[in-house]
């Protein structure tokens, strides 16, 4: 004589997984296959990276800055302190980018990019210097002549940019942004102008970015950029 199982006793159909295919977000896996946990360990190593990067190499490159005004001019420590602080620029500038993104959307793609560039070009006027024992800044703007006032702009134009997609963005502090925006204007008014006066406009850009990394650092980033790109992450998730 057969038996029957009853109804509640009926366990759920047992999901086999298909080689080669992805779990859903429901199983805890975006559609890439990468667990959340690594995903956001890895987001947060970025943060820090980035963070870190951002207030230590800018304020290596002030305290070059500084080194200059009191000394007067070049000397080999003051360029070697400028040359760690420049070649870092642009390395994370874009980092910068990449934490705000979506956000920050095009405008910031193409401001942190041309401000990167432009300091790969300034960067090699500090090896120059180093190389051929050059006594002041000056005396490097008569070596470089119309490729500085170029690239001067280009940092220029992308500062302006990046600063301004921060601002809109609103994933760090908007009033970096300004501060950015607002530092690479008086940085080339005061291109030609005395070290202090110089030293003092850099300043600007300076504290904006360390705004910046010191925002990634203590997690100071706005709530709903954080929603935002989850959704982008996981299309299908329902709020």
């Amino acid at each position: 004589m057969s038996t029957t199982r009853p109804a509640g006793s009926l366990a759920p159909a047992r999901r086999i997984p298909i080689p080669g295919s992805c779990s859903s977000p429901a199983d805890g896996d975006d559609s890439t296959g990468t667990p959340p946990t690594r995903r956001r360990g890895g987001r947060t190593g970025l943060l820090l990276l980035v963070g870190l990067a951002a207030v230590g190499f800018t304020a290596v490159y002030l305290i070059s800055d500084l080194i200059e005004v009191a000394q007067g001019g070049f000397s080999t420590f003051r360029l070697s302190l400028t040359y760690a602080g420049e070649a870092a620029i642009p390395l994370f500038v874009i980092g910068l980018y990449a934490v705000q993104r979506p956000r920050i959307g095009r405008l910031g793609f193409f401001g942190a990019v041309a401000y990167a560039y432009s300091y790969v070009f300034f960067t090699s006027t500090v090896v120059y210097a180093l190389i051929a024992g050059t006594p002041n800044y000056a005396a490097l703007v008569k070596v470089f002549g119309a490729s500085m006032t170029v690239h001067g702009l280009i940092m220029l134009a992308g500062g302006l940019a990046f600063g301004l997609a921060v601002a809109r963005a609103g994933v760090l502090p908007r009033w970096t942004g300004v501060c950015l925006m607002a530092g690479v204007v008086l940085v080339v008014a005061a291109s030609g102008l005395p070290d202090l006066a110089r030293t003092v406009a850099a300043a600007v850009p300076d504290t904006a970015f360390i705004g910046m990394g010191l925002a990634l650092l203590s997690g100071r980033m706005k709530p709903g950029a954080r929603q935002a790109r989850t959704a982008v992450t996981h299309p299908n998730h329902a709020p």
